[in-house]
């Protein structure tokens, strides 16, 4: 099984960069973010062209999560189910065979004096309590997506100069790790301790693939069970490369 995940920066944009990688590529699960799209106006006609269920939640050119398969899901639902506004843009939680699928868009948080950002710290809280209420360490577990943070130094270019992003800074960090702490393994540190693999370039910055001036904030997590049949996790910059490029490029996993 192959699972991939991929901040598009709107999906109408990149629409011919998703399709033409799931044709080549076939995964089995495909997670996108930042679709920037109302629900009635989603592209699915391409994506069943392809051989793919879809389903989707998104708003007016800000948020929205999608998920293709190439199976159809047991289940979906979309958002958190607290008493808190549920987010729906932003998560998309399915069952696909005897796996169960989190895709989720984590909240950016703009600056650290903002109020986006304690919402920021709150998702998490709120996606750790989600995990304990609705599964157990010991399912099959993956949570993939653009959970914007980097959990480590080797993640960022120049992290002593990012103390304090909104994607770096300690309290990010720390919550970014009790909620991993729950149960989960990063699949693609498994296969790559080593600096230098980013998943997220900046359009400011000239040539910043080239100079691999990156951030490694597109994650795909699983849990025991999952992370033990895994084989291979890794980053395909050729996406970021294309004439009209996501400023993300395509992470993907593969499971025996």
């Amino acid at each position: 099984m192959k699972i991939a995940t991929f901040n598009v920066n709107s999906i109408r944009s990149r629409l011919p960069v998703v399709i033409s990688w799931l044709k080549q590529h076939k995964p089995d699960i495909m997670c996108l973010q930042e679709t920037k799209v109302q629900d009635h106006e989603f592209p699915v006609q391409p994506f069943i062209d392809a051989g793919y269920q879809v389903a989707f939640r998104g708003e007016k050119s800000y948020n929205g999560v999608a998920l293709a398969s190439l199976a159809k899901p047991a289940e979906i639902k979309f958002g958190f189910d607290d008493a808190l506004p549920p987010d729906e843009s932003r998560l998309i939680t399915a069952k696909i065979g005897n796996i169960h699928v989190l895709n989720t868009y984590v909240p950016q948080g703009r600056e650290i004096e903002n109020a986006m950002y304690k919402y920021k710290l709150e998702w998490f809280e709120r996606l750790r309590k989600l995990f304990e209420k609705q599964f157990k360490p010991g399912d099959k577990v993956v949570w993939v997506g653009d959970l914007n943070v980097a959990p480590e130094a080797i993640d960022i270019y120049n992290a002593p100069r990012q103390e304090n992003h909104v994607c770096y800074h300690k309290a990010v960090r720390e919550a970014f790790k009790l909620t991993k702490q729950w149960g989960f393994i990063d699949i693609f540190r498994k296969y790559h301790p080593e600096p230098g693999q980013y998943s997220y370039y900046d359009y400011r910055t000239v040539n910043a693939v080239e100079r691999k001036m990156g951030w490694r904030v597109d994650h795909i997590l699983a849990t025991a069970p999952l992370a033990k049949k895994s084989k291979d996790c890794y980053i395909d910059l050729k996406p970021r490369l294309e004439p009209k490029c996501s400023d993300h490029t395509v992470m993907a996993a593969e499971f025996i």
